[in-house]
């Protein structure tokens, strides 16, 4: 953010859209992606010249060339570290990273979970096609056990990565879930990373329509996604359901899906959401829900507050500075023993 409001520039939708021509497939979910950022860019209170997209090697990896702001398109699985390099050099920006589940789960795996154990002001972007796409089809590390694809012609048997997962044991402090059939869920979760101080990952289920169409079906299809996502919101119940008459209770260590108003169940038994409750085992417990027991968590899973890499950096470097007794190079090359003639 910067640092006076008053000096933040009015923007549009159109202030963030670039002349460059958009080349994904016909109906990829990525175009919504891409609306959804450029929808939130112009309300989360910075200017456009403080804005930097990186991104390391995929079909989401071309983002950069589509918002009109700076960018940087990388090297494969290396956006995360050299997001932090920039947000380190330059703390005032607001650095995003738009990445694929090849690209941040594979190649990319150590600095994915460093940077979120770090802590970092940045906000990484996650495109769960469950699939390689621009290498055309091959599994990838969030592929479902058993499933068929180019390089595992009988069904693959490694067991998948799961994005939530993964943040909540490599400490990282936001993580997020939404739906690239619903854009206004994502602008609203965009615009919830923003303001997060600290790594923010976002992670977007979106369809590969050439690849791996309708990996997603059972969750973001019209006929199934009211009973099975629950969008869930700070301070709110967890309830879903077409008819909101389904929620989510506590049985014993587990999460239960149940009827309000059947089997005894209240809505007073129903569970409220604390996004930043500092314990993360509700989170992990939310991050991890599936079909068919229960249904997918979206929204703001987790988002709570700590020591943030590059406030504390800044913080350690002045310090030194202030108490050092080198304070330029004369200093430094008369310290110590020193010979003379």
């Amino acid at each position: 953010m910067t640092d006076s409001i008053k000096n933040i520039k009015q923007y549009t939708r159109k202030d963030f859209v670039s002349d460059q021509e958009v080349k994904w497939c016909a109906g990829c979910g990525d175009f919504s992606v891409l609306s959804a950022v450029q929808n939130a860019l112009p309300e989360m209170g910075v200017n456009k010249e403080d804005f930097v997209f990186v991104s390391g090697i995929g079909c989401s990896s071309r983002f950069p060339y589509y918002v009109d702001t700076y960018g940087v398109h990388s090297l494969h699985g290396r956006a995360a570290a050299i997001a932090s390099g920039v947000k380190v050099a330059n703390p005032k920006l607001s650095v995003w990273v738009m990445t694929g589940d090849g690209d941040s789960m594979a190649i990319g795996g150590n600095h994915f979970i460093h940077i979120l154990r770090r802590n970092i002001d940045v906000n990484i972007v996650l495109f769960n096609n469950r699939i390689y796409g621009l290498t055309k089809g091959q599994y990838s590390p969030t592929t479902p056990l058993g499933h068929v694809t180019k390089t595992s012609p009988y069904g693959t048997i490694e067991h998948p990565f799961k994005p939530g997962e993964l943040a909540m044991g490599a400490e990282g402090t936001f993580f997020a879930r939404a739906v690239d059939t619903n854009p206004k869920m994502m602008k609203e979760i965009f615009l919830e990373a923003e303001k997060h101080k600290g790594t923010s990952l976002v992670e977007v289920l979106q369809n590969c329509v050439i690849f791996n169409n309708k990996t997603h079906h059972e969750i973001t299809a019209k006929e199934f996604r009211d009973d099975n996502q629950v969008y869930l919101k700070q301070g709110e119940k967890m309830i879903f359901g077409k008819e909101k008459n389904k929620g989510l209770v506590l049985n014993g260590l587990k999460l239960k899906a149940v009827v309000i108003g059947e089997d005894g169940y209240t809505m007073d038994d129903v569970l409220v959401h604390d996004a930043h409750d500092t314990d993360p085992t509700m989170a992990y417990l939310l991050a991890r829900m599936s079909l068919p027991e229960l249904p997918v968590a979206m929204g703001v899973i987790r988002a709570y507050k700590t020591v943030v890499y590059d406030i504390a950096l800044e913080e350690q470097v002045a310090y030194v500075k202030a108490n050092s007794k080198i304070k330029n190079m004369n200093d430094l090359v008369n310290s110590g023993n020193t010979f003379s003639l």
